[in-house]
């Protein structure tokens, strides 16, 4: 438990502080990076503070000057600090739209553009979700998709909700599989416990949906690459 509150601490000393002085700063300014930035350091420094260190691979595989989708596995609730500061640039987020009703954070995260989702979603709903997506990419933001919708209790993908897939077909973003090792074993599903330990994030080749005639065919491809590499 004490990892865990090592990370809470810093997260609360610096990211309060942060958030109070950043959001009018960058409202003023109409230019979230900088406070984005700040943001991203303070979540590496938590992490290290939970005693966590992280081993990334693959970062050639990311195309250069690209808007792109990021497709991550998900077995933690430790995977999105870790997986997001990796990403090189900015990267907005497709996330659960109770978060954005947290104080602060929330205000952060829809200034940085955060894309909400509610579940159980209406069509429309979901169609507004993959616009909002699409004009963050317009903007050069990338986005990060865990496409299982939730957590995998044993570590096997769960089935892909097909959001990130119409989103890719619709702006024809190159697509990035991303497999993350160890979380599971450091924070387990229901508790709130951290276990220090070396994380792998590794970024795979990209899947260009140009390339597929259709979603499930995009979807199948994203699948068999992670499942490939979580067999290694």
């Amino acid at each position: 438990m004490f990892a865990a509150l090592r990370m809470l601490l810093v997260f609360i000393v610096l990211g309060v502080p942060a958030a109070l002085i950043g959001i009018p700063w960058s409202a003023l300014r109409g230019d979230f990076r900088t406070m984005y930035g700040w943001g991203m350091r303070i979540v590496r420094l938590g992490v290290r503070f939970a005693g966590i260190r992280i081993q990334v691979k693959g970062l050639e595989n990311i195309p250069l000057g690209r808007a792109c989708i990021f497709l991550s596995n998900h077995v933690s609730n430790l995977d999105p600090p870790l997986l997001l500061p990796t990403i090189p640039g900015m990267t907005s987020v497709f996330l659960k739209r109770s978060l954005m009703k947290i104080p602060l954070l929330g205000t952060a995260m829809r200034m940085a553009k955060f894309v909400p989702v509610a579940r159980g979603h209406s069509r429309e709903e979901a169609e507004r979700s993959v616009e909002a997506a699409a004009a963050v990419l317009r903007d050069g933001l990338h986005i990060t998709i865990f496409p299982e919708g939730t957590r995998s209790p044993d570590g096997r993908l769960l089935p892909f909700k097909q959001g990130a897939f119409f989103l890719g077909e619709a702006t024809g973003a190159p697509m990035i599989p991303v497999v993350i090792y160890g979380t599971a074993k450091m924070m387990r599903k229901g508790s709130l416990k951290i276990y220090p330990g070396v994380a792998v994030v590794r970024f795979l080749p990209a899947v260009w949906p140009g390339s597929y005639t259709s979603r499930e065919a995009m979807s199948e491809a994203v699948r068999a690459a992670m499942q490939r590499e979580l067999a290694t």
